[in-house]
């Protein structure tokens, strides 16, 4: 009988070896999962706290806490798994008890002869109770782990909730705040609308009725000999005339319109496709930029803000006149006038 409880003892000790290295493998995984949610539960923090300035980045952080939440979950799975197993292991501890305990029970009415098999029986008998003890304490400390674990999966799903819904809430807000610079901006170009309408209004009521002085859609257009000499870019007397008006009904526009409208009055300088032929100026384009400064300067020194004039030259490439003939290339050359956003 003690040659057979020993071959049985030898034949189930490999047994607890892996036992043991399973429980440390669970404890190993468990710890790294507790180091994984302490990452996430610092970066959802850092995320939800400048969520408001990183809207883009709050989306990005969502779909990593997603993901890390899928884990955990495959992480509890296995962790339930081998629970079930470690279970498992100990009711088959317990069985081998019950089975030890009975097979005391019999050795109790054989000879005294064999009290060195019944001691050493009762010795396994002990261990097995020992090692049944240590299971069921691993046991218990794992279900607390568990416990924990599924407390914090809990949080973790409410912080996950709680920032999808102030994503939500801001994305509401931004769109509100969309429309609401939409209208402001709409508004805005209504304004300066009416204001450019009131404008040239007055243009045209002070300026001289002359046939070279024309309204093209939303500019007013002035043909180069009436401010300048051919091929200069000083203004003449008749030109200084024209400009003076126009200055004083730039002064009251700006007294007029809300300093919150931005706007300028964009002068720009055109010259036809005849070559340049003067020691002033080497181009066109200089001609035109050069003719389109001097009225931004007049109408400076007359008392006009420089914040509101644009000059600027387009020499010989924007023709309103694709002609050849020497009416169609006065026509182009001009100065046109266009109040707008600045």
């Amino acid at each position: 009988m003690a040659q057979a409880l020993s071959r049985r003892r030898q034949h189930e000790s490999p047994y607890w070896p892996g036992f043991v290295d399973a429980m440390a493998q669970l404890l190993l995984v468990i710890t790294f999962l507790l180091s994984v949610f302490m990452v996430a539960q610092f970066l959802l923090a850092r995320e939800i706290s400048g969520q408001d300035s990183a809207l883009g980045q709050l989306r990005s952080q969502i779909a990593e806490l997603t993901q890390l939440l899928a884990l955990e979950k495959a992480a509890k799975a296995d962790a339930d798994s081998m629970l079930i197993a470690l279970q498992d292991d100990l009711t088959a501890e317990k069985s081998k008890s019950a089975n030890f305990a009975a097979m005391l029970e019999a050795e109790n009415a054989e000879d005294s002869s064999e009290g060195s098999a019944l001691s050493g029986l009762q010795t396994a008998l002990d261990r097995e109770k020992t090692i049944s003890d240590e299971a069921l304490a691993k046991v218990e400390l794992l279900n607390q782990q568990i416990a924990a674990m599924r407390r914090q999966l809990a949080q973790l799903n409410q912080l996950l909730t709680d920032s999808e819904q102030r994503n939500a809430a801001s994305e509401t807000q931004i769109a509100d705040l969309g429309k609401r610079l939409n209208s402001a901006l709409a508004q805005r170009v209504q304004e300066l609308t009416r204001y450019r309408s009131e404008f040239f209004g007055r243009l045209r009521q002070i300026l001289s009725q002359r046939s070279d002085i024309l309204v093209v859609g939303d500019r007013f257009v002035f043909q180069s000999e009436v401010l300048f000499p051919k091929g200069q870019a000083e203004l003449n007397e008749e030109g200084q005339l024209e400009m003076t008006k126009l200055a004083d009904a730039l002064k009251q526009l700006e007294r007029e319109i809300p300093e919150d409208i931005a706007w300028v009055l964009r002068v720009d300088g055109h010259t036809d496709t005849d070559p340049i032929v003067s020691s002033l100026f080497q181009s066109n384009w200089e001609l035109s930029a050069g003719r389109s400064i001097a009225v931004v300067n007049f109408l400076i020194a007359n008392g006009v803000e420089p914040n509101h004039l644009v000059a600027a030259g387009f020499g010989e490439f924007q023709p309103i006149d694709p002609g050849s003939t020497e009416e169609a290339k006065s026509r182009n050359r001009r100065i046109e006038l266009k109040l707008t956003e600045r």
